[in-house]
């Protein structure tokens, strides 16, 4: 089963565009993620609905943060992608007739809602912030940015 990694792109989207000089196209961001930027473009603009991003059109334009890094946390973008399932396990079937699949059932859906309201709620700790400091630690240790053609923010 293929796992839904859009929170994990938009977050990478983000964080270059955290740490750039300058505002940056659907087509460099779609190229970070090797995807096509009519997802980047539709992505980012229910981003802009919400006040997390903006864009400029015209020579020199491309989609920039406008939100505080410290105030955006990992829920918010969560949210703002669709709150996409956490885990990729279920239940066999969701109306099962047999009483030990129904027990089973239970005991699982229980389970997976305690784990995933606990990560959901872990996602409000995180900032934007916290993922761009870290970002930039290792930049210092390491001393490379992976897409160099984006200059790193001062």
């Amino acid at each position: 089963m293929r796992r839904d990694s859009k929170l994990s792109s938009i977050l990478h989207v983000l964080l270059h565009m955290a740490n750039s000089k300058r505002a940056l196209t659907s087509e460099e961001l779609a190229s970070f993620l090797q995807t096509n930027p009519v997802l980047v473009r539709r992505t980012l603009a229910g981003l802009r609905e919400r006040g997390y991003v903006g864009s400029e059109k015209g020579h020199g334009g491309g989609w920039v943060l406008t939100a505080d890094l410290r105030n955006l946390t990992l829920y918010d973008i969560y949210v703002s992608v669709g709150s996409p399932a956490v885990f990729a396990m279920g239940n066999r079937t969701e109306q099962p007739e047999c009483l030990v699949e129904k027990v089973v059932n239970q005991s699982l859906t229980t389970a997976f809602d305690e784990a995933e309201a606990l990560l959901v709620c872990r996602f409000s700790d995180v900032t934007l912030a916290d993922l761009s400091e870290r970002f930039d630690a290792q930049y210092d240790q390491h001393g490379e940015y992976q897409h160099a053609h984006v200059p790193k923010a001062d």
